[in-house]
């Protein structure tokens, strides 16, 4: 009998608390632990490939589901029914229909940013509650979302955020009647705006929008989610700061540099020196961890520390005892395919206090509905996303170092 996803979790948390255990209690590490801790990893690796491997099979039993109006589709009739808000049933109906079946009502509780030039291109800023639960799927794309602190805005206006290091700065011993030197303290801004991001056009053909058992929000705004998603992250990454975010990779500091030869690896002391390349204080309660793609993660699984032991625990879900992150070093992991892989010089491994990287959302997410021939021909309307947000490190102090592989 197949395993549900859900059986699976359930059995990849137990073997994963169990490896735990066996890292944390095992005092002296040998042949026999270590080749009890292969045996769980290639147990867990098999158990995440059939995760994998279900997943897509649901999706594309799904994708099959909405475009023949059957199956799936109907689970999901509640959700458009009734129980939604007024501001999400406006949405759906809008979805469907676009301006022609809106009336005075409709509008007021959806503002109309009708077009000054296209009929067809008739738009709407979405209702509070549907735009937050569209930037609040953006989560699910890369990793910066997850660990920086997310602020929301109703307008665009620039945020500043004044900063000041004082790593350096300390006081003086002074004899009987001395004179107090001066240091006055520097201080500089990171701000914040609301730049401009576009979703590409999403097409959804006529079925899709004319099945009242089909949850065209959902679709909709996972679509929107995912592009909205990758374009974001990859700016909170890696951007430049000039016409874009500034990514914490850009904006991290050198935490260690690998010796020559480590082109394409990372060694154990070079995690351990780039943990301590940041001050105890944003180390303090958890809060610093680790960032890399997941092939980094990959090379990073074989390390051991000098009595042979493994350095990276995996993570659980389990529904009745709570959950824990992948572990590296005694700190969590964020897998982000946004940072380099290993290569020659690249910035491959990011440790540090993330919540100083700060991004902003507007509320404000407007959505277009093209029904123009250049759709209609194909039997389809098109959807386009505009959202504003901003990404900015506001730290000076070296809360986020990165370790950078060697050139050769």
């Amino acid at each position: 009998m197949t395993k549900s996803i859900q059986d699976l979790r359930e059995q990849r948390g137990a073997i994963a608390i169990e490896l735990k255990a066996l890292v944390e209690n095992t005092k002296t590490w040998g042949p026999d632990a270590q080749a009890a801790y292969d045996s769980s990893m290639a147990q867990i690796d098999e158990i995440d490939a059939s995760i994998r491997r279900i997943s897509a099979f649901n999706e594309k039993v799904a994708a099959d589901a909405l475009d023949s109006r059957v199956a799936e589709a109907t689970a999901r009739a509640a959700h458009d029914g009734g129980n939604a808000s007024a501001g999400r049933a406006v949405y759906q109906k809008w979805l469907r229909g676009g301006d022609a079946v809106m009336d005075a009502a409709d509008m007021a509780v959806i503002r109309n940013v009708m077009s000054t030039t296209t009929n067809s291109e008739g738009g709407f800023t979405v209702a509070t509650e549907v735009a937050a639960s569209i930037l609040d799927a953006l989560k699910a794309f890369g990793g910066m979302r997850s660990v920086a602190e997310v602020i929301q805005t109703a307008s665009g206006n620039p945020i500043n955020f004044p900063t000041s290091d004082g790593t350096s700065e300390e006081g003086e011993l002074i004899g009987e009647n001395g004179t107090a030197t001066d240091l006055d303290p520097s201080f500089d801004i990171r701000t914040l705006g609301a730049r401009k991001y576009s979703s590409k056009t999403v097409a959804v053909p006529f079925e899709l929008l004319q099945d009242s058992v089909i949850d065209v929000e959902a679709f909709v705004r996972d679509r929107l989610a995912q592009r909205l998603g990758r374009i974001t992250n990859k700016h909170f990454t890696t951007g430049t700061g000039t016409g874009q975010p500034r990514g914490i990779v850009t904006a991290a500091t050198l935490g260690k540099a690998g010796a020559t030869g480590t082109a394409t690896s990372v060694t154990y002391a070079d995690l351990v020196d780039l943990q301590h390349s940041i001050d105890p204080a944003y180390r303090e309660g958890g809060r610093g961890r680790f960032m890399m793609n997941d092939a980094s993660l990959r090379n990073v699984r074989k390390i051991v520390d000098t009595t042979g032991r493994p350095i990276f625990v995996p993570g659980y879900e389990v529904a009745d005892r709570g959950g824990a992150p992948d572990m590296l070093l005694g700190s969590p992991v964020t897998v982000n395919q946004d940072v380099a892989v290993m290569a020659a010089n690249a910035r491959s491994i990011l440790f540090g206090d993330f919540s100083f990287y700060k991004i902003r959302d507007v509320m404000d997410v407007t959505l277009f509905r093209f029904t123009d021939s250049a759709y209609a021909r194909k039997g389809q309307v098109g959807f386009l996303a505009w959202m504003r947000s901003d990404g900015n490190f506001v730290d000076v102090g070296g809360a986020v170092k990165f370790f950078q592989n060697s050139a050769t």
